[in-house]
């Protein structure tokens, strides 16, 4: 065997081996081999390095031991004993190893990590050997010699290998320091960390092999930790080869790398100081799948619990947030994922995220505004305090959004919110008090017109906000508590979803009584009503009437399941009960093979509508028993955050609200003792709702409580008589509805009032008026001939035709309740009375309707002073207004009295709500809208609304576009599901409104001049606004019906004045201004009408045959002018060739007021006339401007424009109060060309506050006073009144 010489042995060559070891050859046995091995081992084990004698001997031993025939022996345990020697030789040898060849070092040490791999099976006999040989090997750094040959990084890279692949949990932790100390010393002392050895580090990390081999992970880990001075600079080499020189050869981990920095940020964020930079660079790239995984990557960076990467490196975040507004949808999901853990274990970055999250909340993509609501939500459920105000403003706002998921996502996390915070106090009061807008919020949401919104507030209702699962006097005081603290438009619609869902069960109960009657065609199509209707109530509308009918089937199937659903929407059915019957219904319907059933799903829907989970005889008793706490002083309110008072009022309004949908509930001695008690309280609201649950649910007390029954009767006739006016009128009801007298009853308090009427004390008449209206309203045939004779004597001739005081005259179109003087409030209800009263009779024998409607008509005429002593203040004329339009808009729902109101009675009401008043404009505006909703008035009235075109204010014409919307919606609802409707298609169909329109248009008091063009654009303004509604789809043809009943109108005379010309002629070019809007609108109009139109003959006058009018009454050049706008004044260069005027006389310039400004800039203004908008945008912007300001009549920028005038227009037109008012006397507003700054010049002011123009107008003048006021003004003197209006606005802005 040969030797290489490296180191000459000392004497002859001769191998000395120690004493009692017999020389080692291939010639003996394995086992004698390992026997001398042993004691070789031994000998070294016990030398040291300054054993210079012994090693000198033993050099020639040494390099025997790495011939050949040791380093490839195939026994193992020769090659572990031949290990430790060799590893005790580098030892002893140290610093110098006594093999100088480069290929032999390479050859030992390869050869000494092989059997490494023995360390592995820690139960092996031979592990101590193994790690002796670790031991050793780390200790003395034996690998470090490596340094020095080409290619140590093999030996390295093997080592590494090899020890990353034998450790394991069964190693203690001596040999994983070993193992560290082994490594870290290459990394450390060497030169630097080759790309091979460092991928022998990292690949440990990855999360294949991170599983397969926790502890080589841990060790990884480190080892990174230990030397990541050193190998920062390696590490960083390599991602930036990887990232951003594209270099994925240059390593198998390349399509790792946000693995690896994952993991190598977890294990030491300074391994990647030099990486992060490179990160930026990757976040800006274009490809957007890269983008998204270097996304994905720093939110686990930045959202780490510890992480402190957003504060150590703001540009990197201040990229990463960047990344928000990404093009590509999906890096944005990611971001606002990761905004939730951020929340969570950063609160100090809320701030940063929340502007982000804002812009995504309203991103178009609904996946992300859903996320965006999750990740508020999880971090708010967390701790609220987690998520500042704004981070719940989007989620508030997300609750309209235009997505059902992102809705239902919205709702019901506000809703868990308000549950665990609010109901629970999981974080105390601050918390709840933080989001205690939530509730009114959620309900709020039940005004949407969706019914999926409306069914999930009721689940969020049932569930979260009052859980039904709570027992019963948990519950109420929960419902108690929650009613009190709710604002107005909540309670409203709170109240709304309980009146549902008792419609609902009526509905139920009425399909029920039909199952009950024998099967015929008639029983059938009412079923099928009653059908449509509950589907109408349920989500998906189609789908709903499918499983309804299927539903009505299995239920004239099964006796059972009628009997059950009877039980549930019983009167008398208890909560308990309810959660029985729904659980038995819902079993019959469950088939156990079918995993989803849509059917059954229905159904539960339905369910849930219509059982009573909260209310029943127990729960009023516990309201009623939380009631009286609050009376007593006993209850908690304080606690709850609310006053006695506020408890008591609001308890009391829930028993009302509950009275109406649960009265059977209600009939106990003990819950009327407890109302008896609240009547005798000074609150009036108080008194006046326990009244009203009196009269909702006292039916049975005259047979079954005697004893309250005498308790009630003084009391309400006390209330009749001298209680308030709301009082007095809720215990006049409640006497006719639950007594078997009452005829007695109302006789003992109508007799007493009707005798101590005196209108020298205004004050005391109110409620007696109020009483009286109410009685002979009720009990007509008792009570209206007695009344005729108050009527005629009392109400009329004293009341209404006296002005006893002087109002107040500050100007003020308006003032609150509480300024109203006595009188007038008095007057106003002595007009109710008149109404209450012919209401009652529903006759006209005696003509005092007649009477009655010429009485209104002279005060809408007169203004409000009736009288005209110029005693009654502005403000109480508007209120006097008010109640007259109301009063004949009331008596035209009553058949019999509608037919005798004159068209121009009908025209009076309706410029009524183009009062100069702005509150008066309003509240008539609601009051229409509310009778016309119910179908209770006559579709001429719809005609109204148009005129709303001319209102100066942005929010009233909004308000009445949406009335014209709901109120068209309504009727042609209403003709789809009555097939008996199409038989009253002319006072039902929304189109029919048309010839009403412009009837009242032609008659319209601005209408003066017909050929001039501003008068005629807000003609076409008006109709617009109607049409634009009605023309939204060509349903059935409806836009050539349109046409063909505007042609059949100019066939046709005036009836209201056949045989004046003039008035014609305004009917023919308001028709053609129509035919010119609706041909504009609709290419579909010209086509043939499916049907010929009636027309009503109270309003137009049918002709002969013979009648042909084909007259063109709109010039071709006011068409033009209508549709693209009035063309621009000549430039300056163009006054050379103005033409001479006449010596005296001046040019007279039109001039337009404030308010014919703005009634140009409706917010639905056609689309026609775009030119015409554009020119008049400037002025538009102003008057906008000032109408979001304006919020009283006294606060507007007004130019006094009626004193100037008023005595000689009141000469002129001074009606007889007593007798019916004449058309050509009629006064009201002015027309446009009696311009404000006429008068301003004559008065030389401005006008107080309060005066007309800035909110309406002032109704029609008589033509010819108007006319005579018609000053003509230079242009000189027309700019600076001008100038001076405008002076005026911004003084008062």
């Amino acid at each position: 065997m040969e030797f290489p010489q490296q180191q000459k042995p000392a004497g002859d060559g001769k191998i000395v081996y120690p004493p009692g070891v017999k020389e080692i050859t291939d010639k003996i046995s394995n086992d004698e081999v390992v026997k001398r091995l042993k004691m070789v081992v031994k000998t070294y084990m016990d030398m040291d390095q300054d054993s210079e004698e012994e090693k000198q001997q033993y050099l020639g031993l040494a390099l025997h031991l790495a011939s050949e025939f040791f380093l490839r022996n195939p026994n193992k345990d020769v090659r572990l004993l031949v290990a430790c020697c060799l590893a005790d030789i580098f030892r002893i040898y140290a610093p110098e190893a006594p093999y100088t060849s480069h290929d032999k070092l390479k050859d030992i040490f390869l050869f000494i990590t092989r059997q490494l791999k023995g360390l592995e099976d820690t139960k092996s006999p031979q592990f101590n050997r193994y790690f002796y040989l670790l031991e050793n090997l780390a200790w003395v750094k034996s690998y470090n010699i490596c340094f020095e040959l080409e290619d140590c990084n093999e030996i390295f890279i093997q080592l590494f290998k090899t020890l990353f692949s034998v450790i394991n949990n069964s190693h203690n932790q001596k040999v994983q320091m070993h193992m560290m100390d082994l490594m870290s010393s290459i990394i450390m002392e060497g030169d630097g960390v080759t790309q091979e050895l460092l991928d022998t580090i990292l690949i440990n990390l990855i999360p294949a092999h991170k599983n397969l081999n926790k502890q080589a992970y841990d060790l990884a880990k480190t080892l990174l930790k230990r030397t990541v001075q050193t190998i920062e600079t390696c590490i960083a080499n390599f991602f930036n080869q990887v990232l951003v020189m594209g270099k994925s050869s240059v390593s198998d981990l390349s399509e790792h790398v946000f693995d690896l920095i994952q993991e190598l940020f977890a294990i030491d964020p300074m391994l990647l100081t030099s990486v992060m930079p490179q990160l930026e660079f990757k976040l800006k790239s274009n490809d957007g799948e890269e983008r998204l995984a270097v996304v994905r990557l720093l939110a686990k960076l930045f959202g780490a619990k510890d992480s402190e990467l957003a504060s150590q490196n703001r540009p990197l975040w201040q990229c990463f947030l960047g990344r928000f507004n990404d093009i590509h949808v999906p890096v944005r999901l990611e971001c606002v994922k990761f905004a939730s853990h951020c929340l969570m274990n950063h609160p100090d970055l809320a701030r940063d995220l929340t502007e982000y999250l804002k812009v995504r909340s309203h991103d178009p993509e609904e996946a992300i505004r859903h996320d965006v609501i999750v990740t508020i939500i999880n971090a708010g459920k967390k701790d609220l305090n987690l998520v500042n105000d704004q981070l719940l403003g989007f989620v508030r706002e997300r609750t309209l959004d235009k997505r059902w998921r992102v809705r239902k996502e919205a709702m019901m996390g506000l809703a868990q919110l308000y549950k665990k915070y609010c109901l629970h106090h999981e974080a105390g009061k601050e918390s709840a008090v933080k989001i205690s807008w939530i509730k009114d919020k959620l309900l709020h949401i039940y005004y949407q017109n969706s019914i999926d919104d409306k069914l999930l507030v009721e689940k969020i209702f049932a569930q979260y906000m009052v859980p039904h699962s709570l027992d019963t006097e948990e519950k109420m005081k929960c419902l108690y508590y929650l009613y009190a603290c709710l604002d107005t438009n909540a309670v409203k619609a709170l109240n709304e979803m309980w009146k549902c869902q008792n419609m609902l069960r009526g509905l139920v109960k009425e399909l029920l009584d039909l199952h009950k009657l024998p099967v015929s065609e008639a029983n059938n199509n009412a079923m099928f009503g009653k059908l449509m209707n509950i589907a109408k109530n349920l989500p998906d509308a189609g789908k709903a009437q499918d499983f309804m009918k299927k539903f009505n089937q299995v239920l004239g199937e099964d006796e059972k399941l009628r009997v059950q659903l009877e039980m549930l929407i019983s009167p008398t059915c208890s909560c308990k009960q309810a959660e029985i019957c729904v659980r038995e219904i819902t079993r019959k319907l469950t088939f156990p093979k079918q995993p989803t059933n849509p059917f059954l799903e229905m159904v539960k829907f339905l369910l849930e509508r219509i059982a009573p989970v909260h209310i029943d005889s127990e729960a009023i008793s516990a309201l009623v028993k939380l009631l009286n706490k609050s009376i007593e002083g006993t209850a908690d309110d304080d606690e709850e955050g609310v006053t006695p008072d506020t408890a008591i009022r609001s308890g009391l309004e829930l028993l009302k609200v509950l009275s109406f949908t649960h009265p059977t509930a209600f009939h106990s001695a003990e819950t009327y003792e407890s109302l008896l008690q609240c009547l005798k309280m000074e609150d009036d609201k108080v008194a006046e709702a326990a009244i009203q649950i009196f009269r909702n649910t006292g039916q049975k007390i005259e047979t079954e409580l005697q004893q309250i029954r005498s308790t009630l009767i003084p009391i309400l006739h006390q209330k009749a008589k001298r209680g308030t006016p709301h009082q007095a009128k809720q215990a006049v009801h409640c006497i006719h509805a639950i007594f078997n007298n009452k005829e007695v009853q109302l006789a003992q308090i109508f007799e007493p009032l009707s005798r101590s009427l005196n209108a020298d004390v205004p004050e005391q008449l109110i409620t007696p008026l109020v009483s009286l209206g109410h009685i002979s309203m009720l009990a007509p045939d008792q009570f209206a001939s007695p009344m005729k004779s108050i009527v005629a004597n009392f109400i009329v001739k004293d009341l209404l035709m006296n002005d006893r005081s002087v109002g107040n005259k500050n100007g003020k179109l308006w003032t609150t309740d509480e300024e109203v003087s006595p009188e007038v409030l008095a007057k106003v209800q002595a007009i109710k009375l008149l109404v209450r009263w012919l209401l009652g009779m529903k006759n006209n024998q005696s003509k005092s309707a007649n009477s009655t409607l010429r009485l209104l008509s002279a005060m809408l005429v007169s203004e409000g002073d009736l009288t005209e002593q110029k005693k009654i203040s502005k403000s109480d004329m508007s209120r006097l207004r008010l109640a007259a339009g109301g009063a004949i808009m009331k008596l035209a729902q009553e058949p019999c009295y509608h037919d005798i109101i004159t068209p121009e009675q009908f025209q009076l009401c309706g410029l009524v709500i183009n009062d100069e008043c702005y509150q008066v404009r309003q509240i008539f505006a609601q009051k229409l809208h509310l009778a016309l909703v119910k179908l209770l008035l006559p579709l001429e009235y719809l005609a109204v609304f148009a005129l709303c075109a001319k209102d100066p204010v942005k929010e009233r014409r909004a308000h009445a576009r949406q009335c014209l919307l709901k109120n068209i919606s309504v009727r042609r609802e209403y003709i789809k599901q009555n097939p008996l409707a199409q038989e009253k298609l002319v006072s039902l169909l929304p189109e029919y409104v048309v010839p009403y329109m412009i009837h009242l248009l032609a008659h319209d008091p601005d209408f003066t001049k017909p050929h001039e063009y501003e008068q005629l654009k807000d003609i076409k303004e008006c109709l617009w606004f109607m049409l634009e509604v009605l023309m939204t789809k060509n349903e059935n043809n409806s836009h050539a019906f349109l046409r063909k009943m505007v042609e059949n109108i100019k066939q046709t005379k005036d009836a209201q004045c056949p045989d004046d010309a003039k008035a014609n002629e305004k009917l023919y070019i308001v028709c053609d201004v129509a035919l010119f809007v609706i041909a504009n609108k609709s290419t579909a109009c010209h086509l043939e009408s499916p049907k010929d139109p009636v027309l009503p003959s109270k309003f137009f006058l049918i002709q002969d045959k013979d009648f042909k009018n084909d007259k063109e009454y709109l010039l071709a050049e006011m068409r033009q002018m209508l549709l693209t706008g009035k063309p621009k004044p000549a430039p300056v260069l163009g006054a050379v060739n103005k033409p001479l005027t006449v010596p005296g006389r001046r040019i007279f310039t039109k001039t337009t007021t404030a308010s014919d400004t703005a009634s140009n800039t409706s917010t639905n203004s056609s689309p026609l006339s775009s030119s015409s908008i554009n020119k008049n945008s400037n002025s538009n912007a102003g008057t906008e401007s000032s109408e979001s300001r304006a919020q009283e009549n006294n606060e507007n920028p007004v130019i006094k424009n009626d004193e100037g005038k008023k005595e000689e227009s009141s000469q002129n037109a001074t009606p007889d109060a007593a007798t019916e008012a004449s058309p050509v006397k009629r006064r009201g507003r002015p027309p446009k060309t009696a311009a404000a700054p006429v008068a301003a010049e004559k008065e030389g002011a401005a006008a107080p506050t309060g005066g007309g123009t800035g909110r309406g107008r002032k109704r029609a003048a008589d033509n010819s006073s108007a006319e005579s006021i018609n000053i003509k003004m230079s242009k000189q003197q027309q700019q600076q009144n001008d100038e001076g209006t405008k002076r005026q606005i911004d003084l008062q802005r």
